[in-house]
């Protein structure tokens, strides 16, 4: 049934209630508000102006007026009841002024401040009462509402067509876990989302629909993970002592973290079944090592190794870092680049063909026709989620059923790490080596712009290369313009200074010159976007400098710190935020904490799943009433009772499960979670 074939619903409101998704029945009964007013509990005036948050009153008027300020028309009354009185006020609502009278009873909602003489309530809502009336309160939704749809139009809807709506709730729920959960049914919690008698049972009709999101998710990824353990891939077994003879070979000690996480990882490439793990650790915390250790064990096996990175720079790091601490296992590296000439790539893909190179790393170059293996048996994808699907099922398909190792230097939050990530097992490098240079942090003024450009001279002068980041890469009121900074630091700040310039609108080839320009030391200040975030190594930059840094979240702050730091020289980060309480206090963790983790939990707290960096482009935060944050213990029981329905029945053919066949195929997360890779 379409919204349009609804009660009260007419052609202008069908293209309303379109902008906000909602084209069929259907999809209206699943539109559910995202907060309530509880109109039931008049305060009493004397009172007034104890809570936080907007405050019902009830009283009789005692007299209104109309004035105007700064060509404002504000209405403001004096109500009465038998504590005391107190004042209503209505801002841009001078129509009121005729309907208000002395004498009237009034029930308001809204806003109250506390003077020493009255309390003073910003109205949001009233309701005029007959001399009789006894006021019964209500539980009132508050729906999202579109630019040209208000929240009322929303409820009158609803409610108009109501009992029509309740008609075509569906439950997924097999009754075993309604009533193991003491969920209603479908009808009921519908009810108490969009008609709750109380906001206890608003809660818990919401808690029933928090469930079924994630246990679809949850589902998804456990069907993913019983159907990889199916697939037969080709065991690696692991020598005897084989930790204690690679770790001799490397040119400095491996820390206790990745010790366990290569012991892990070695565990699953040993097994018949392939490996999907992820490898997340924060910057400088030795990922590379731990692929290296991965790749020399697929050697050891005879198999192949191949690693996809997203950029031509972050490869060729890679490829530099990469072949030293393979080299002592008699194993070459070849790369595979979209900038090569003609000979080099025929030469490369020919030792691939052959077996005669034991790794290959490139960008996504590798994915083309013509690039063969002997036998690929891991293949390590570096910053995963800026690949697509498809292009990370190509890679895999060079191969038969080889081993997966994900690699993310975005350290990411326990919470999320559960439920984006859930079909992969994860490990974890949460120690740093020793003897990493630590980074300053400061938080400066937008005012104090120009000692910053000082300090960025400073370093320079002693040389060192400096990053300048901007937020946008044309001119707007709000945001810096990396190309208009970039032609004001040339012209009038560091007009002596090799100044360049690297932003996403560039092409490829474009982007690559710049960085391998820095990269050589042939520019001291580079003026980027986020495009510089992850992988540049440059051991001879000492400064980061960001513009608008209050336009950013924690995380990736963090990330574009860890572009420094990485030679032996002092280095800082300088972060440019206005004069803000608020944006001091949120930025204040930078300077205090250098732990990724640490950082990415807060800036989860702060900014909730769906800005996290990386989650985005996952497709798994799109959820109507769950928050991975909030709602992390619901999460948890929904993936048990998933994992359990899945181990009984994989396939989810029995009669019972039908509900939740239909659940997976209808929401977006556990579509996205069985089309990853």
């Amino acid at each position: 049934m379409l919204v349009s074939e609804l009660a009260g619903v007419g052609k202008e409101s069908v293209a309303k209630f379109g902008a906000l998704g909602v084209v069929t029945a259907e999809d209206l009964l699943e539109y559910f508000p995202h907060r309530y007013e509880d109109l039931r509990f008049p305060t009493p005036a004397s009172q007034l102006g104890a809570g936080a948050d907007e405050e019902n009153a009830l009283g009789r008027i005692v007299w209104v007026k109309e004035r105007r300020a700064r060509h404002l028309a504000i209405v403001e009354a004096e109500l009465e009841d038998a504590s005391g009185t107190f004042i209503a006020t209505w801002f841009g609502r001078s129509y009121l002024i005729g309907s208000l009278k002395k004498g009237m009873r009034l029930f308001v909602r809204g806003r109250v401040e506390r003077r020493l003489a009255v309390s003073k309530l910003n109205v949001s809502y009233h309701k005029i009462l007959a001399e009789d009336e006894e006021y019964r309160g209500e539980i009132q939704p508050v729906y999202p509402a579109g630019k040209e749809l208000t929240t009322r139009k929303i409820r009158q809807v609803i409610q108009k067509n109501f009992s029509k709506l309740l008609a075509l709730a569906a439950d997924p729920l097999p009754k075993a876990i309604s009533k193991r959960f003491e969920f209603a049914d479908a009808r009921e919690a519908y009810r108490a989302m969009h008609a709750p008698a109380t906001i206890e049972e608003a809660t818990r009709g919401r808690e029933r629909f928090i469930f079924i999101e994630f246990l679809a998710l949850a589902l998804a990824a456990q069907i993913k993970r019983v159907s990889r353990a199916g697939q037969h891939a080709q065991a690696l077994p692991i020598p005897a002592d084989f930790l204690a003879r690679f770790a001799t070979q490397m040119p400095f000690a491996l820390t206790g973290a990745q010790r366990k996480v290569i012991e892990e990882i070695w565990r699953d490439m040993a097994r018949e079944a392939p490996m999907n793990r992820l490898l997340q650790g924060d910057v400088g915390s030795g990922k590379t090592l731990v692929a290296a250790a991965a790749m020399v064990l697929a050697a050891q096996n005879g198999v192949q190794s191949a690693l996809m990175a997203p950029t031509e720079i972050l490869a060729a790091q890679h490829a530099a870092k990469l072949a030293p601490l393979l080299l002592p296992f008699g194993m070459s590296v070849e790369a595979v680049f979209g900038s090569q000439g003609a000979k080099a790539r025929a030469a490369a893909v020919g030792k691939l063909a052959s077996g005669e190179a034991s790794v290959a790393i490139g960008t996504h170059a590798l994915l083309s026709e013509g690039v063969d293996f002997a036998g690929l048996g891991l293949v390590v994808i570096d910053e995963q989620h800026r690949f697509g699907v498809e292009q990370r099922a190509r890679l895999r398909a060079k191969g038969v059923s080889p081993h997966t190792l994900h690699m993310t230097a975005t350290p990411i939050p326990r919470t999320l790490a559960q439920s984006i990530y859930a079909d992969l097992d994860i490990s974890t490098i949460d120690e740093l080596p020793p003897g990493r240079t630590p980074i300053e942090t400061f938080a400066l003024r937008a005012g104090r712009l120009g000692l910053a450009y000082d300090f960025v001279r400073k370093n320079v002068t002693a040389g060192y290369q400096a990053y300048i980041v901007a937020p946008a890469i044309d001119e707007s009121e709000a945001l810096t313009s990396v190309i208009a900074e970039c032609e004001r630091l040339r012209k009038s700040v560091f007009p002596d200074l090799r100044v360049g310039l690297l932003h996403g609108r560039m092409t490829p080839r474009e982007k690559d010159a710049a960085m391998h320009q820095f990269t050589a030391g042939q520019i001291d200040v580079l003026i980027a976007t986020t495009v510089v975030e992850v992988g540049v190594d440059v051991s001879n930059a000492t400064v980061m400098l960001v513009l608008d840094a209050h336009r950013y979240g924690l995380a990736q702050l963090h990330q574009l710190r860890g572009r420094v730091g990485r030679g032996t020289a002092k280095s800082f980060c300088l972060l440019i935020a206005p004069d803000d309480a608020a944006q001091a206090e949120r930025l204040r963790i930078l300077t205090e904490s250098t732990d990724g983790f640490v950082i990415a939990e807060e800036d989860l707290r702060l900014r909730g799943p769906g800005q996290f960096a990386g989650t985005q482009q996952a497709g798994m935060i799109d959820f109507k009433v769950a928050d991975l944050v909030r709602d992390i213990e619901i999460y948890r029981r929904a993936k048990a009772i998933a994992e359990r329905i899945v181990d009984e029945d994989p396939a989810l053919s029995r009669a019972e499960h039908a509900g939740l066949r239909v659940l997976i195929d209808g929401a977006p997360s556990a579509r996205a979670m069985l089309l990853s890779s």
